[in-house]
């Protein structure tokens, strides 16, 4: 686990328990373990099954990320981001490295993961409702979608983007940018108008 330097800026409070938890279990305490399943565990389940849509491919997804972060606690940062917004990271590449494994294709419509679970984690919104972030989703153009798709969920580089488009670079970069100020947005406008 890391934390900051001295001098360094906190942009993200980490609850102390949490912190706790992972010295825990940096000393291999495998109880730390189980509550941090169980304090995480239908987060990281409704994303898996969210990017795989199934079941059983989620299951698995959510114990793969468990057994990463088993493995690699200490590779945490808590000054970069909260416990739970990295673990949803480690979530989605457990979710895209299913969908590698099966030859699956992700949905046509896809959700720019980093980006909401950060907006989600800072707002301290830990149930974010589907209808709506898929409402916001389409409002996007259809080229935006698709690039942000191709990056967030098929875990494609801009350059590998680029060149199965058939699209100079600066165009995806471009798409992709404009694509989540858009949709970040959306979101906090219809954050604040549920919190009225």
């Amino acid at each position: 686990m890391r934390s900051r330097q001295h001098g360094e800026s906190r942009m993200f409070e980490t609850p102390p328990e949490d912190v706790r938890l992972i010295e825990r279990l940096l000393r291999r305490d495998q109880t730390a373990l189980a509550e941090l399943y169980d304090r995480y565990s239908n987060q990281v389940y409704g994303l898996t099954v969210y990017i795989l849509r199934d079941a059983a491919l989620a299951e698995e997804a959510t114990q793969d990320t468990f057994m990463k972060l088993w493995n690699s606690a200490a590779n945490w940062d808590m000054s970069r981001a909260r416990l739970g917004t990295w673990l949803l990271t480690l979530a989605r590449y457990s979710a895209i490295d299913r969908l590698r494994r099966e030859k699956r294709q992700t949905p046509a419509v896809a959700l720019d993961i980093e980006t909401m679970v950060a907006l989600i984690d800072q707002a301290n919104i830990h149930d974010a409702d589907a209808a709506l972030v898929q409402s916001l989703i389409a409002q996007l153009p259809p080229d935006q979608i698709q690039a942000l798709e191709m990056a967030f969920f098929q875990g494609m580089s801009h350059s590998e983007i680029a060149a199965q488009l058939d699209e100079p670079l600066g165009t995806i970069k471009s798409r992709i940018r404009s694509g989540l100020q858009t949709l970040r947005g959306l979101w906090l406008r219809a954050v604040q108008e549920q919190n009225r």
